[in-house]
């Protein structure tokens, strides 16, 4: 199929592993992926030790019980939540479903590599819209692309890799431009950490009329990125639909045990929730020091410009720094960093200074 074998593959963050195998550097510190630096909750952990002597059986299916907690969590009904293995997995789904040569898909230029991959992937064609001022959706320019062979729309808020926020008012005069037969796909990885009021939650906004699609993981704030696994809230009819195409058994046994207690651990939430303010403070702080412009993030992460992104995040490599650099997402003077722990925020901020000060 020429639209697969034209695709880029999607690129993750360097694995600590490499780093070492290549370079020999005994403790690097990877700040390129999102991640929680704190790990895991100790009450998952657990839970997951415990559920390994269940390993020989396969897992819920259904993945009732984490569908019901969740349901509950959130004041909805158990029948509008599809767990996956991973929000990508339905990401994926939706564009299998949704998707066809002759139909569409819209999202912003800069917005998360994988709406591109899944829509290719799912032989629809792409409309990647400009985004205003640099680093910001432009949902007036994106609900304008919208016409009759249009399926999906995605939106990552906050957007990653920009780590910038859609705004009520924004959105919801989107909303109201856009037709009802568009699948609106609001992937919310990073909400935990937004603190902006003006910060509009899709959950709000399920009408049971309109069709809207909220994307949520616990990759991120709950420092599950390894079990794979995350979730969506929708139309029952929609959750209908993606359990007939997802694989059987997408969710471990593990994750699921993970997710049970892990939702439980409001002082893990509440530490992850300090340590990111805390460091995203300390970051835009050095950052002035430094003379690198950044963009005020609402995320776990921070995309700075650094001159060129390759080169920076080369050198970073030699000293045991990994951070992302931008160019496949078309900001090739940029670098991602993830916040981390107090002591790898600072080994970083020392690197940079080092390879900024030797830059021609």
């Amino acid at each position: 199929m020429p639209t697969v074998a034209a695709l880029r593959p999607y690129e993750p963050g360097k694995p600590i592993e490499e780093l070492q195998r290549e370079l020999g550097i005994g403790e690097p510190v990877k700040l390129a992926s999102n991640e929680n630096p704190l790990g895991p909750s100790p009450l998952a952990v657990a839970a997951m030790h415990a559920a390994l002597a269940e390993v020989n059986r396969y897992p819920d299916g259904s993945c009732w019980a984490v569908c019901h907690k969740i349901a509950a969590h959130h004041g909805v009904a158990a029948d509008r939540i599809f767990m996956a293995g991973g929000s990508v997995e339905v990401l994926n789904l939706l564009a299998f479903l949704f998707l066809r040569p002759g139909l569409n898909a819209v999202f912003s230029e800069h917005a998360f590599a994988i709406y591109a991959l899944a829509t290719a992937a799912a032989g629809g064609e792409a409309k990647a819209v400009p985004m205003k001022d640099g680093f910001y959706f432009d949902l007036d320019a994106i609900a304008a692309a919208i016409d009759a062979q249009t399926r999906i729309v995605f939106l990552d808020n906050p957007t990653n890799p920009a780590g910038t926020i859609v705004k009520r008012q924004a959105w919801e005069r989107f909303l109201a431009q856009v037709p009802e037969h568009v699948v609106i796909v609001a992937d919310e990885a990073y909400f935990e950490f937004v603190r902006d009021t003006d910060y509009p939650d899709s959950l709000k906004y399920h009408d049971g009329n309109r069709m809207i699609v909220t994307l949520r993981t616990f990759s991120k704030i709950f420092g599950l990125a390894g079990v794979r696994v995350g979730y969506a809230v929708a139309r029952p009819e929609l959750v209908q639909l993606l359990n007939k195409v997802r694989q059987p058994f997408n969710v471990t046994s593990i994750a699921q045990a993970a997710v049970l207690a892990g939702m439980d651990d409001a002082d893990h939430v509440r530490r992850t929730l300090e340590n990111n303010a805390a460091g995203i403070a300390y970051l835009e702080r050095e950052f002035k020091r430094l003379g690198i412009a950044y963009v005020p993030s609402h995320a776990n992460f921070i995309l700075s410009e650094v001159g060129d992104g390759n080169a920076v995040f080369t050198r970073l490599l030699a000293l045991g720094v990994i951070v992302r650099p931008m160019g496949a997402y078309g900001w090739p003077r940029h670098v991602r960093i993830s916040v981390g722990l107090p002591e790898e925020n600072r080994k970083l901020i020392a690197a940079l200074e080092r390879v900024i000060s030797k830059a021609p």
